[in-house]
């Protein structure tokens, strides 16, 4: 059965027992900070099971997540490639109960499925349960008819889940099938005995069944999580008012199982990519048939490397780059962009691994993009962001992969200098250390991720001093933060999370708070809490706030409250559960009353000048470069805006001027800027477009500029375009591998952009004595002048001019075959003029030998002799002429068999140098012939 058949009744057999198909959510978490990438079905509904939110589509869910486990503690990337189910990216088959139904009715649909919808033959069918879930065990041996020696019992371990050292958790039940008897490729490994590894047998020990699993012969495949518990901070379990169900099946897994393969890389998911790896390396992968190891491997219709692999090749290399490129592909559509820190440095590392092992494959140009490319067309269907974000993700997997091939060959060859492939005794140990110092080196001088060199230090039998790595790269971040430090007023949200911490107004048991800054910036309202800060400001919640809290790229207002004999300067706005909390220094005695909150109506409107600009800018760009770009951070301030989007290399001065042109026009035409709330899905549908990584409700804040700009966005807008009246870019960056970035100003900041542009044309008029309007023609002239000066410059400099004619016409013969002696006082500013001429007497000279003098403008005489190559390979040492040459005018000198050079004390004295040299030059000659 196919891997999308498998889905599909999947999705279809749970939705015929009323549960609502819901969309995977992004590979980033939305609003989980604890989580790295989304690794399990269960994180976007990490809220409704602690029961901080309600669905609006039930209390039963099914999925089909897309996942990935490459960094934190839930980290495969070590055994990817290796092994034969380890993956980085893979789909989470799952289902939910949210409170409705528990652990009878969950065991009957998995039991249902896996023998009914996939055909499984009961009799290769075991499961787990905690030793301690009797319930579950019973359940089983009533609904799928197990005998209890089919039923095993393990410890917390292995089946107990929990989402953190608090909170909710409970048992958990796996099925689990015997591959020997289902996998047409299945084989015992090499040596294997014990009761695990017998065929005939139909019942097997406890302890068989565990070592049988841990060698893949017993395979989970599905995991069915009972939350029944609250676990409190000293270890108690108790029992939650409505236990939910959290189950998760391994697509990949089934597919091997249904398609009769022991590795997941075997089946229909992965052939495609295995055959684009081929195509491309232009090697037959043999890893179907075995694991060997081959050398002399060729390379047939491949492009670039060379005709031979000349390392050993693995089969295990196919399979990285098969699997890394599903992870490439879809962390790149959602979102996610290659860097040194957090998500976009795992990415990065996987990018790097792929490019390795592609290396091991002979290939020294870009690989990976060719199979992310099969990615794209197998699975862009099921994941249209994989297509809409097509170019992007190939732009920036090809760009990566430029960049770290332009290194891996120095990285590689250090890499071998520090752990030789082979020990003096040849022995299998642990080889030797790699210091911290040459890892940190590794990476940071050829991008090789800490990860990588462990990677390759291991497969050689080395370690690495990870703790020495550390501490190299934290002195790195020291020295980067005390470059960039600046002085920032802020404070932790944390600060204000504890209710318990406020200050309420006498008779109140609970904050307010509501914002209402679209429609008014200046307020007469009730303070409802205040919260005393440790730096000595205070928190201010107002019944009605016209205070933005920062949102969106936009920053927070600032403003003042106003109360009877006391005042706040607000200078930064945080949320408090929801409210915005007003946060500034008080002056006067706070006491709790009716007071005046507002926000400067020039700081409010230059903000919303400049996020409607950004919207403008967004549609903008995607008109001229294609809607290949989507936003990828913002900063809208009153002063200026800055918009960060995906596309590779610089926007040219005629596209941004097109670009510029464009939001200009829109603001002209003076359209209405209309804001309105509905579902999420409706604004969906409408054509609304919805930042990357960020998690909406499901009541949404559309903004629209009909014809133009429709966006979900919750920030603070105009009424209509015309007001930002001008709109000028200010500069464009690049910010990260595929991410530009655009600086702009509107409105009154664009005016002074204009007018100090105006203002320095007219200093430069004034300096140049030309007219604005002819500044252009007058600097055109300049310019040419000065190519002209520097282009005799460099004539003079090279040719020497008619110096150089002059010293060739008076050269003199000195011996057989047309040599000949050039000698002469020239005129040169410095040793380097007097060194390029005699280039120029070596290059034209033909054959011969060249004798300067010449005086110099800081008083300095010198001489400089030139011997041309045919005579130097016949012995004839400048060198060594200079020495004689000069000591006939008292002076001293050296340098090399081609150019030789000396200092002469009295000028007067060049004469007698040069009417040595025929002599001498003779002398030598005749002794090299």
């Amino acid at each position: 059965m196919r891997a999308s058949d498998i889905r599909k009744r999947f999705l279809d057999y749970f939705a015929r027992n009323q549960h609502a198909i819901r969309p995977s959510s992004s590979l980033v978490p939305a609003d989980d900070p604890t989580l790295l990438f989304t690794n399990a079905g269960m994180v976007q509904f990490k809220k409704v099971f602690l029961g901080l939110e309600e669905t609006n589509f039930g209390r039963r869910a099914t999925t089909s997540q897309k996942c990935v486990r490459a960094g934190g503690k839930h980290n495969d990337l070590e055994q990817v490639g290796h092994t034969a189910r380890h993956l980085t990216f893979f789909e989470m088959l799952g289902n939910f109960s949210f409170g409705d139904y528990f652990k009878r009715d969950a065991i009957r649909f998995a039991w249902e499925f896996v023998t009914k919808e996939l055909e499984l033959d009961p009799k290769y069918l075991r499961v787990t349960v905690h030793h301690t879930d009797d319930e579950a065990r019973k359940l089983w041996r009533e609904i799928a008819g197990l005998p209890d020696s089919r039923i095993y019992a393990l410890g917390d371990k292995d089946n107990f889940w929990q989402m953190a050292d608090t909170g909710p958790c409970g048992p958990c039940s796996e099925i689990f099938v015997d591959v020997a008897h289902l996998a047409r490729d299945w084989s015992f490994p090499k040596g294997a005995t014990g009761e695990w590894t017998e065929l005939d047998r139909d019942e097997f020990s406890l302890e068989a069944f565990v070592e049988g699993s841990d060698n893949d012969r017993f395979l989970e495949f599905w995991n069915l999580v009972f939350m029944q518990y609250d676990k409190q901070p000293d270890g108690t379990l108790v029992p939650l008012p409505k236990p939910s169900v959290d189950t998760g099946a391994g697509l990949e897994r089934i597919s091997a199982i249904s398609q009769g393969v022991t590795r997941v890389f075997h089946t229909d998911v992965f052939a495609p990519l295995i055959s684009a790896a081929e195509k491309v390396v232009g090697i037959e992968y043999w890893g179907r048939q075995s694991d060997e190891i081959r050398t002399g491997v060729k390379i047939r219709g491949g492009k670039g490397g060379s005709d031979v692999v000349p390392n050993p090749v693995d089969p295990a290399s196919f399979r990285v780059l098969a699997d890394h490129a599903r992870s490439v592909a879809f962390l790149l559509a959602d979102g996610v962009f290659p860097s040194n820190e957090g998500r976009g440095y795992v990415l990065r590392r996987i990018l790097r691994r792929a490019v390795r092992h592609a290396w091991l494959l002979g290939r020294k140009e870009p690989t990976l993009v060719d199979i992310v490319q099969a990615v794209i067309d197998s699975m862009g269907d099921v994941y249209p962001e994989l297509r809409q974000r097509a170019q992007h993700i190939l732009n920036t997997t090809r760009v990566e992969e430029q960049s770290f091939l332009a290194t891996i060959d120095g990285g590689l060859a250090r890499f071998d200098q520090l752990a030789p492939a082979r020990s003096v005794g040849g022995g299998s140990d642990i080889r030797g250390t790699i210091s911290g110092e040459d890892a940190f080196r590794l990476y940071d001088t050829f991008g090789f991720p800490i990860d990588l060199t462990e990677l390759m230090a291991r497969e050689r039998g080395y370690v690495v001093d990870i703790a020495g790595f550390e501490q190299a790269l934290d002195a790195q971040r020291r020295r980067s933060q005390e470059e960039r430090k600046s002085k920032r007023i802020g404070m932790a949200t944390d600060e204000l999370d504890d209710a318990t911490a406020w200050e309420l107004p006498a008779g109140s048991s609970s904050v307010e708070g509501a914002f209402v800054g679209y429609e008014s910036i200046e307020i007469e309202t009730q303070v409802t809490g205040v919260r005393r800060l440790s730096d000595g400001r205070v928190a201010v919640l107002l019944r009605e706030s016209p205070f933005y809290a920062e949102s969106g790229g936009q920053i927070s207002d600032r403003g003042e409250i106003v109360g009877a004999g006391w005042r706040v300067d607000v200078e930064d706005v945080k949320k408090f559960d929801g409210r915005p909390a007003a946060v500034g220094r008080v002056t006067g005695t706070f006491a709790f009353g009716r007071v005046t909150a507002r926000v400067p109506t020039d700081r409010r409107r230059d903000t919303e000048r400049n996020h409607t600009a950004t919207h403008l800018l967004h549609a903008a760009l995607r008109q001229v470069l294609g809607e290949t770009v989507h936003q990828a951070g913002s900063l809208v301030a009153p002063d200026r805006l800055r918009f960060d989007f995906t596309h590779h290399g610089p926007v040219n001065a005629e596209r941004l001027s097109k670009i510029e042109e464009i939001v200009n026009r829109e603001i002209w035409t003076a359209r209405p800027v209309k804001t309105t709330e509905m579902p999420y899905a409706e604004a969906r549908t409408l054509g609304a477009m919805a930042l990357f990584g960020e998690k909406y409700g499901d009541v949404v804040r559309v903004v629209d500029i009909p014809g133009c700009s429709m966006e979900l966005c919750g920030g603070t807008h105009v009424r209509n375009t015309a007001e930002i009246a001008l709109f000028r870019v200010v500069a464009e960056t690049g910010v990260a591998a595929g991410v530009r970035r655009v600086e702009a100003v509107t409105g009154a900041g664009a005016y002074e952009l204009v007018r100090g542009h105006e203002q320095a044309l007219h200093r430069i008029s004034e300096l140049l004595k030309t007219p604005v309007d002819g500044l252009e023609k007058r600097v055109s002239a300049l310019i040419d002048e000065r190519r002209g000066l520097e282009r005799r410059l460099d004539e003079a400099m090279r040719g020497g001019g008619d110096q150089l004619r002059a010293l060739l016409q008076q050269a003199q013969s000195v011996g057989g075959n047309g040599t000949r002696l050039v000698t002469g006082i020239v005129r040169a500013v410095d040793v380097k003029e007097l060194q390029a001429l005699g280039d120029a007497v070596r290059e034209q000279l033909g054959s011969g030998v060249g004798v300067l003098a010449a005086s110099f403008e800081d008083g300095k005489n010198a001489l400089l002799v030139v011997v041309t190559d045919d005579l130097r390979e016949r012995g004839v040492r400048a060198d060594a002429l200079i020495k004689d040459i000069a000591a006939a005018a008292g002076g001293r000198g050296g340098g090399k068999p081609h150019m030789a050079q000396a200092g002469i004390p009295d000028a007067s004295r060049f004469a007698e140098a040069l009417a040595r040299a025929p002599e001498l030059v003779r002398a030598v000659l005749g002794a090299s012939s």
